[in-house]
Parts: structure tokens; sequence; C-alpha cells
């Protein structure tokens, strides 16, 4: 019991004061905490990125792994998906994320929920929207009946990690419906 005490004690003594700085992911360079992504084509990741390694990747021509998520806000004027198309997607709660997933070749559709992000099974390749998201990098973040912008990928991945962090219950609960709106006030006030 004493060996474990003083380990215990001596973990204690040696924590770092401060938490450690944020690095790029690709050079490993100290970053900013509002820093920039990119996206790893192939395993679907977001990759925390210095403002150099960002700008090697925002060629959205070029074949690259990796592409550079742009900073792209815009309100969505009309109501994207209309409550039967809403009801054909099967998604039982009132929020999802599209975007195009260029290594299937299509749109997808994702709702967040207690263990993280769920794809609507559905196939949506004769969907078209507008705006059209930038394939990989851009979202339609949409609830229903209510408001919908085209925003960075990582705007959804924040709000899937959020939300996956305080469901409560069948719904959610107050603290992930409080998460939500403070995400769409967010993206309100940044949208165009």
């Amino acid at each position: 019991m004493t060996d474990s005490l003083a380990t215990l004690r001596r973990i204690a003594r040696n924590r770092p004061a401060q938490p450690r700085p944020e690095r790029c992911e690709m050079c490993a360079v100290e970053i900013v905490p509002d820093h920039a992504h990119v996206v790893d084509l192939q395993s679907r990741q977001l990759l925390c990125a210095c403002r150099p390694c960002y700008l090697l990747f925002t060629d959205e021509r070029a074949h690259l792994r990796y592409r550079a998520v742009p900073d792209r806000y815009l309100a969505l004027r009309r109501e994207v998906i209309d409550e039967r198309a809403w009801d054909e997607l099967q998604i039982p709660v009132g929020l999802a994320f599209l975007f195009h997933n260029s290594a299937l070749g299509r749109l997808v559709a994702f709702y967040p929920g207690p263990g993280g992000a769920t794809e609507s099974e559905l196939d949506l390749s004769a969907w078209q929207v507008e705006p059209e998201p930038r394939p990989d990098v851009e979202a339609l973040l949409l609830r229903r009946g209510k408001d919908g912008y085209l925003v960075p990928i990582d705007v959804c991945y924040e709000l899937v990690g959020r939300l996956r962090t305080l469901w409560r219950g069948f719904d959610g609960g107050q603290e992930a419906h409080a998460a939500v709106e403070e995400i769409f006030e967010r993206v309100g006030a940044r949208a165009r």
C-alpha cells in the first residue's frame, strides 16, 4: 500500500502545471487553439494543421490523400430537405449533415447520437442539393423544419463529438440541446 501511495504522490508532483500545447499532426509544430484542419481522404479522419501544412492541400483539383477544410459558411435560403424527404431519410432525430464522400462517389447523410455519427443507409445518389458542398470538406448541416447551413465538415464532427459526450436519455437531454443551439448560433453568426 505504501508503494502505491508513493507512486501516486510522485505522479501528482510530476504532472505538468499547464496542458501541453496542440501540435500540427503533419509536421509537429505548435499550433494556435483556433487552427485549421485537413481531411485524410483514406481514413476519413480530421487532422489538426498549422497554416503552412494546411496551405499545401488547398488545391481542389489536385489528387492528393489530404484535403484542406475551407472556412466557408453559407445560410441556406430555403429548406433543403422538406418534411417528406426528411421522412424518406429515416433519420430518427431532427438533425443531420450531408456531404459528398469522394471515396464512395456519392452523397451521404449522417445524424448524431450517443454513439457518435450514424450513417443513413439509404441511397442518396439521385439527390441534388444546392448549394453543393465541396466533396469531403464541406457539409449541409440541417435541422428538421428549421435552419440549415453549408459549413466546413469539422463543424459537423465537433457537433457529433460534443453530443456524444453530453447525450443523456432518449432525446439527448438539456445539455445536448443547448450544445446544438450554441453551435447553430455560432454558425449563424458566421454565415452569409
